[in-house]
């Protein structure tokens, strides 16, 4: 049987690192991946991924959106004109504004009329059948959290100096799929992305059920969805490796993308469900959320355990689709924290001169802290901690 399998391959790239670090090769191409869809049937799937080119192969899977979660918790969304969030990561004390570094938001697209990104170059692409526009939100909210200028005298951004933003919308009404988030990456490194925020994950059950609607039987069609799951990490992990692989000859680039919110602490404190893919995948940096406490700051319900790091998803206030703002929570709420974050690093660096990609992922998650969290925390649950702002 005949299936659509994403086949993912790398570009060459000269062996002569540049003398410059983060300096851009003349000779070097924009991004180290092709990414290509290709109906094929298993047998060809694997003769394919023994080309010397080829990093790998695997079927394609949907992928859905890491929906808001609603809690009784609540936090104070405002401290002195900015958002918690920002002041937890301390970007409001930072030096750095994320000026000159690009921001690539694959998610439900983003509205492109709201405040909060007036006067930016926002370069959008559908890679969705659904409209342009935004219509979820979530998107929006997202993007405002990374660069959102202030709105009514309420910082929302954590790097309120990014200037240019790509935005990839890949999530439609009905969710999106593995191949459109490839592609999107594709883009987002061609067209010069320093940072790729992502708060989207694998669709096993509708993964599951697509088979089942294609005629196999539920046994057989969880067995695939398995396989196709493996295949998906492995094929994130390759592509997260030519990632970094790229930083020797262009500028440095991460992918950063939420952990899930699939657990749920607040029935039973051993219910707790591992970071779930893309996020997953090693050399991706996976984001847990955390929610404020009278004793500190401490994990939140829904958060997945075994994250890299940690950045504020409770209580979150960013921009809403159509104007002004709302408050939201969830890993994809702590993920654009992260990519914040990393904005100001990746200015630093770049002023520096010491835009390579390994210290760029070392200074981001090295410069997290556990030290504003309530005691008693488990580690797997908060990874290296939140994430902190450079400071000088």
């Amino acid at each position: 049987m005949s299936k659509r399998y994403v086949v993912l391959r790398s570009v060459e790239t000269p062996r002569t690192r540049s003398a410059t670090p983060g300096a851009v090769a003349t000779d070097a191409p924009s991004s180290p991946i092709a990414v290509e869809l290709e109906e094929m049937a298993p047998a060809r799937a694997a003769e394919v991924a023994r080309h010397r080119d080829v990093r790998a192969v695997a079927p394609v899977v949907p992928m859905k959106l890491v929906e808001p979660v609603p809690l009784d918790v609540t936090a104070d969304p405002l401290q002195n004109g900015s958002t918690w969030g920002v002041k937890a990561v301390k970007a409001d004390t930072s030096p750095f504004t994320g000026a000159g570094v690009v921001v690539s938001v694959l998610d439900t697209g983003i509205d492109p009329n709201h405040a909060a990104f007036a006067g930016m170059t926002l370069e959008r692409k559908n890679f969705t059948t659904a409209g342009e526009d935004d219509q979820n939100g979530h998107g929006t909210h997202c993007a405002g959290t990374i660069f959102g200028r202030d709105v009514d005298g309420t910082r929302i951004g954590v790097a309120p100096g990014v200037e240019r933003a790509l935005i990839g919308k890949v999530l439609g009404p009905g969710g999106g799929s593995s191949d459109r988030i490839l592609e999107a990456i594709e883009w987002s490194l061609r067209n010069g992305a320093h940072i790729i925020s992502m708060s989207l994950g694998i669709d096993f059950p509708g993964f599951v059920e697509e088979l089942r609607q294609d005629g196999v039987p539920v046994p057989l069609a969880t067995s695939m969805a398995l396989e196709g799951y493996r295949a998906n990490v492995l094929l994130f992990e390759r592509l997260a490796a030519l990632v970094e692989a790229r930083s020797a000859f262009m500028q440095a680039a991460i992918l950063v993308a939420a952990a899930g919110n699939e657990s749920q602490r607040n029935v039973h404190p051993d219910f707790e469900i591992a970071v779930s893919p893309p996020a997953v995948a090693d050399g991706i940096i996976s984001v847990a959320a955390l929610q404020p406490d009278a004793q500190g700051l401490t994990i939140a319900p829904f958060s997945n355990t075994g994250a890299r790091v940690s950045g504020p998803g409770v209580g979150v206030l960013s921009a809403r689709a159509g104007g002004g703002l709302r408050s939201l929570n969830g890993t994809s709420m702590a993920t654009p924290h992260v990519a914040g974050v990393a904005a100001l690093w990746a200015q630093k660096l770049r002023i520096a001169g010491q835009f390579a990609s390994p210290l760029f992922t070392d200074r981001l998650i090295g410069a997290a802290t556990m030290t504003p969290l309530a005691t008693g925390f488990d580690p797997p649950d908060v990874g290296a901690g939140i994430v902190q702002a450079p400071q000088d």
